[in-house]
Parts: C-alpha cells; structure tokens; sequence
C-alpha cells in the first residue's frame, strides 16, 4: 500500500500542538495532532511527523484506513516513516513550525528526509475487538445508547459519523424556537456550550478536530469507506456537546458541568471527557459523583515536558477522582508498554489501552492523533457495545466487566489499577459467564 493519502488542502496540513493550558483542556499535553493525514509528536522541542506504514490486517474490509487501525488489531507488521517536515516563510526554511513563525507551502520531503523506524509493535496488543463484533452482530436484542462527546466539537456531516449522531427530535431545527422548552434553541444535534449556540461543529475551522477523532474511534460507521469505529452501530449514537473551543481547546468548569446536566436530562448513558487539569473543581466533581452515567476519561499526559505522572502522587481531574462511575484510563503504545507521556496510578487509573498513532475521522478526513485522548475513546466505545449488548446490565455491571476482564501485562503492573489493556472480546464473554 502506498502513502496514507492526504484528505486535506496543502494549505492545511501545518502541523499544530494542542498544548492545552487552561482550567481544563484536552489531554494532549504531550501529544500534538496534525491536519493531515499524519501523526505529530513532540521532540526534543520540534516536531516529527510519523506515518503509519502498510501492513496491519483489517478487519473491516470495507474501510479504506482500517488496516491502519493497529489498535483493534495488531499483528506485529506496524512500521512508521518518519518525515523532516521543512516548511517556507519569506524565503527562508524552517525544519518545524516551532522553528519561527511560518506561511506558505511546506518544502516538499527530498530523499535524505525519510527514515523507515522499527515500532517492535507486538502482535496481539489490541483490544480484541473481531470476537465482540461477532457476538454483537449475532445478537437481536441490542438496545439503543447514546453516548456523549463533551470535548471541542463534531463534524455532523462527516461520512462516517453522520449517521451516528444523535439527534433531539423533540426540537425543529433552524426555526429559531426552543420547541423542547429546556432553554437551548434549535438543539437539535446537541449543544455548543463554548459559544453558548447550536453550532455543535465550526465549520472552516480546525478547532473541532479533536472532539471528531474521539467520535469516529467510539462510533465511526463499519465498512463504509473510511474507519471502523469500535461500536459503528445504529444502536449507539453520539450526543455532541461542545465545551471546549478554539485552536487551544480552552474551556471552562461550568462549561462542562452545565454539558454533563444537558446530557443526563437527554438520555445520554456514558460520557466521554478527554480532557484534564490540575486544579480541583469540587461543583465538577460532584456533579460527577452525583450522576447516573458512566465516565470515561483520560488519564493526562505527563507534565510540561511530556513524561508521565503519578496520578495518585500528582493529581489531575478528573482522571484522579475515586468515584464507582469513572473510568480512568492510560495510554498504551503498540509494543503492549504505556507511552513515556502518559500518566498513570496504581489507584487512580483504572486500565489501558491503545492511544498512540491512532488513526479515526477529523474535519473533511481522516487522521493520526496520540495521547490519553485517543485511548480513552477505546474504553467508552467498549463500554457502549457492552451496554447495548448486555441489556440486563447495569452500568456498574458495565465499568466492573471493562475491568474485571483486563487483559493482565507486567508492563502495567502497579501503572494501573486492573493491571491490564482494554480486552472487548474478553469483556463480552466475561459477561455472558457472569449470568
């Protein structure tokens, strides 16, 4: 297979961190994201570009990118080709964006600028997501969950997430009436808190891209064109409630309490939150303790220079609070060890699983994102297959089959409190043995 194919105009593909540094922010800390169709990481300073390189089986073959998708299956043939990407301003070259500020087109990679790098990936360090889908494909019993997305905000219209949003039927959308009457105007794809509007999604923008990645890796459709994502299920929608904005992915406590209280009194079940800080909000971690969904979040990743903490020793919320309805979760690489930059707990963080080179939808494509952002979607998609499955469940019954059927690895031994990586399939059978 040849390149992964760029989905976007050259004038896009500057890369961009997203060092979120406000009251609470998206978990890239030490992960950047990319416009293109490649994964930024952060160097000694600078940025690499790293592209995923052929040979990771699919096991949706009607997905263009799913053989990328080492996370759902992994057999151990992952190579990345790293790029020096060298970029133009006034004539004079940058080797990063980092470098000074920069316009115009990147220099186009000559051949000393390429470097084929051994990922010792290692086969079977996925979440064993083929056994799950047969079981859930098989069953005829699955109920409807509606999972939300609190985090920048969606592309609705993407391909291979439009059909797995969720909608408010009770409100006529464009009409400019509050039909519903809950006090939020032609809500009908959901909320966007940051700019306090119906405009879940910025169109033109590149601020929503990190909230579409976490979106396709929960619900991306199967075997239609593009990625699979780990429910890709009529029966599980994506509620989108936007409450952090901007290229930065600035947001606020009250932005995301006001979101949680939204998607409780919509139907929503899960949670998502991909993001952290360092500060305490105790109305925030009520309101979490006292909610009826279950969390997922991300664990953070490390500190201002990338290495991972101790959630237990050094705190970050709300990945560090001891509520029965959180999940936390770390970031596991494709060699089965966690990523240097992703915190970890032997209390505080629950579970790993795959966050590292993970390819899922963004705005008008497809792309690579790392960090605890990206594994904490893995677990919320598991645990939304789960729920639809297993309709006599609970959702503690959902958070203890996640954990009690945690793939063990000595890599995470006293890193996590299950000791063990995402395992679907292991969690759907350990819940039909737990009838």
């Amino acid at each position: 297979m040849g390149p992964f194919p760029d989905p976007l105009p050259t004038e896009r593909r500057a890369h961009m961190a997203f060092f979120y540094r406000t009251s609470l922010a998206a978990c890239l800390m030490a992960a950047a994201c990319t416009i293109s169709s490649q994964a930024a990481t952060v160097s000694s300073g600078a940025f690499q570009t790293a592209e995923v390189g052929p040979g990771v089986s699919s096991l949706s073959p009607g997905d263009t990118y799913s053989e990328y998708q080492w996370g759902l299956e992994n057999d151990g043939s992952l190579q990345l080709v790293e790029i020096r990407r060298r970029f133009t301003n006034g004539g004079s070259a940058y080797d990063s964006p980092t470098d000074g500020p920069h316009s115009g087109l990147p220099i186009p990679a000559g051949p000393g600028d390429y470097e084929v790098l051994t990922t010792n990936a290692t086969p079977g360090v996925d979440i064993n997501i083929a056994p799950a889908w047969e079981l859930y494909d098989a069953s005829q019993t699955n109920r409807d969950v509606v999972v939300a997305v609190i985090d920048t905000g969606v592309d609705i219209l993407h391909p291979d997430l439009r059909e797995s949003i969720w909608t408010n039927d009770d409100e006529i959308p464009g009409d400019g009436i509050d039909n519903d009457g809950n006090g939020y105007t032609d809500d009908y794809f959901g909320w966007d808190f940051f700019y306090n509007d119906a405009s879940v999604f910025s169109m033109g923008s590149d601020e929503d891209t990190h909230g579409t990645h976490v979106a396709g890796t929960i619900a991306a459709g199967r075997n239609n064109g593009g990625v699979a994502g780990i429910t890709g299920s009529q029966h599980v929608k994506i509620m989108v409630l936007k409450a952090l904005g901007t290229s930065q992915g600035m947001g606020s406590p009250e932005d995301v309490i006001a979101a949680i209280r939204y998607a409780e009194a919509n139907g929503a079940s899960i949670c998502n939150l991909s993001f952290c800080s360092n500060a305490l909000s105790q109305e925030l971690a009520d309101t979490i303790q006292n909610s009826n969904m279950l969390f997922v979040v991300a664990a953070g990743n490390g500190d201002e220079n990338g290495v991972g903490l101790d959630i237990d020793s050094s705190p970050t919320y709300p990945a560090s609070l001891p509520f029965d309805n959180v999940i936390t979760v770390s970031n596991l690489m494709f060699d089965g060890s966690l990523d240097s930059s992703s915190n970890y707990g032997a209390v505080s963080a629950d579970i790993a699983a795959p966050g590292t080179y993970i390819v899922s939808t963004i705005p008008g494509g497809y792309g690579f994102l790392s960090g605890t952002s990206m594994a904490a979607p893995m677990v919320t998609g598991a645990a939304a297959l789960l729920y639809s499955y297993r309709t006599d469940f609970s959702l503690t019954d959902v958070r203890n089959a996640i954990l009690g059927s945690a793939r063990q690895m000595d890599t995470l031994t006293g890193k996590v409190s299950s000791g063990g990586m995402l395992d679907v399939g292991a969690a759907l059978q350990w819940t039909k043995q737990a009838v």
